[in-house]
């Protein structure tokens, strides 16, 4: 049962919205709902059949209403992005995921690898431009071996000592790991050694055998993604969660997917953040399967849902690139406290079709953060403060 009394009291927010706004707040919810707000304002931790409520819901602004009490309480009116180069190696990759329109076949027209000279000439533009993260992934390249990787990071360390470096997925990882018969452990402390400050998110799609057999069959199991972050949150570096929502997934497989998160940082406390992903259908081949890019509607429930259900996880972040600028924007009230950065130079959403710009410029998201009423917060990939206060 919601107790509205619970709810004034514990929240004390009657003297900045006024009593009637807080109550017809509660009482528009509905019955499902309320049972979840309850939960959620005696910091009970929701369980399964609490996410498949807050999906099955239409109450959107009553889900956004929630996940927003539960990001101020924990942030304020903080909201994190960083100045950040991306750079993608590579679009050689064996797997060729279904639901991927980047990659290509060794050989194929259009085929493209970096060499870690021209990686390093990337870095250089970076530093001109004051970033303080670099993000590198790509495809799985047979040619490319464990010493380029650690190349490429020595050079980035060295033309960036202060930056942070956040690169190779888990998929990546394990593909290393097998191309040169070592262990996961042992990759990753060599990648350490060379610069590597995290892991990205990427690779974990939905963790379902179902959907992973369905759009990327090659790609390694849920489980194993899984283990291969466990491996790096062991030695000390910190990683980032997602989940490619939007194509063949149902709602049950999308709440066990961000359970399965929930559960890991329970274990190890290793997940910086957590970043849905809105899947691109166009120029994949999952496009002639007749699935559309996903509504707003979705895109803010999802992230309104990820803060509600990984209450573990501090930092929940709207990826501009795939939802456009001013969705994010918008979903700073459902949850959100991160709008990622700049972005310099994406190649794999725009390969699928994103109309989003290729990067932002500082001062714009200065200026999405501040005119939604929040506080502009300069990060880099470890959450460390580079500026606050713009």
């Amino acid at each position: 049962m919601f107790h509205a009394r619970g709810y004034f009291n514990e929240l004390g927010y009657a003297y900045k919205l006024g009593a009637t706004c807080v109550l017809e707040a509660l009482w528009a919810l509905d019955g499902e709902l309320r049972e979840v707000a309850d939960k959620v304002l005696k910091g009970r931790r929701l369980g399964p059949e609490d996410g498949i409520a807050l999906y099955n819901s239409r109450d959107l602004l009553g889900i956004g209403y929630l996940a927003g009490l539960v990001r101020q309480r924990r942030h304020g009116k903080r909201v994190f992005f960083a100045v950040n180069r991306h750079i993608n190696h590579t679009n050689v990759c064996i797997n060729r995921c279904r639901f991927c329109a980047f990659s290509r076949t060794p050989g194929a027209e259009g085929a493209y690898t970096l060499s870690p000279a021209e990686i390093a000439a990337k870095a250089e533009e970076a530093a001109a431009l004051g970033v303080h993260e670099v993000h590198l992934v790509g495809g799985l390249n047979p040619e490319l071996t464990l010493d380029y990787f650690c190349e490429v990071l020595r050079r980035v360390r060295a033309i960036l000592p202060a930056a942070t470096i956040k690169a190779l997925t888990a998929v990546e990882i394990d593909y290393l790991a097998q191309r040169h018969n070592l262990s996961v452990d042992a990759v990753l402390s060599a990648l350490k050694e060379a610069g590597l400050d995290c892991l990205p998110g990427g690779g974990a799609e939905v963790f379902a055998p179902r959907v992973r057999e369905l759009t990327c069959p090659r790609k390694i199991s849920g489980e194993r993604w899984l283990e291969v972050h466990a491996t790096a949150h062991r030695l000390g570096i910190p990683t980032n969660a997602t989940m490619l929502y939007g194509h063949v997934e149902t709602v049950a497989e999308r709440v066990e997917h961000l359970l399965r998160l929930r559960e890991l940082q329970d274990q190890t406390g290793g997940f910086l953040t957590f970043i849905p992903l809105a899947f691109h259908p166009e120029n994949t081949a999952m496009a002639k399967w007749g699935l559309r890019e996903t509504t707003g509607f979705d895109d803010l429930k999802t992230l309104a849902i990820a803060r509600l259900l990984l209450d573990n996880f501090v930092h929940i972040k709207a990826y501009w690139v795939m939802i456009g600028p001013r969705m994010a924007q918008i979903s700073l009230g459902f949850g959100v406290d991160d709008l990622e950065g700049t972005v310099i130079e994406e190649r794999i959403t725009h390969s699928a079709g994103a109309h989003t710009p290729e990067l932002m410029a500082r001062l714009e998201l200065v200026e999405l953060i501040k005119t939604a009423g929040y506080v502009p917060v300069e990060r880099d990939a470890l959450y460390n403060v580079v500026r606050e206060g713009f």
